[in-house]
C-alpha cells in the first residue's frame, strides 16, 4: 500500500513540473493537425486516384 501512495505522490510531483499550453496554443496546434491531416490525406487520394488510373490503362489489370 505504501507503493501505491509513494507512486501517486511522486506522480502528482510530476504533473506539477509539465508546462501546459495556453487555451490558445492548444486551439493553434488543433488546427494545425486538422490541416496536415487534410493535407495528408489529399496527397495520398491523389497518388491512390493517379495510380488507379494507370493500372487501369494496363491490358488485363484494369477490369472493364
Amino acid at each position: 500500500m505504501e507503493r501505491i501512495r509513494r507512486f501517486l505522490e511522486d506522480t502528482r510531483a510530476e504533473l506539477g513540473k509539465v508546462t501546459w499550453p495556453t487555451p490558445r496554443q492548444t486551439a493553434n496546434l488543433t488546427v494545425i493537425v486538422f490541416i496536415v491531416a487534410g493535407a495528408v490525406g489529399a496527397y495520398i487520394f491523389a497518388w491512390d486516384f493517379v495510380l488507379a488510373r494507370a493500372i487501369a490503362l494496363i491490358p488485363g489489370l484494369g477490369g472493364t
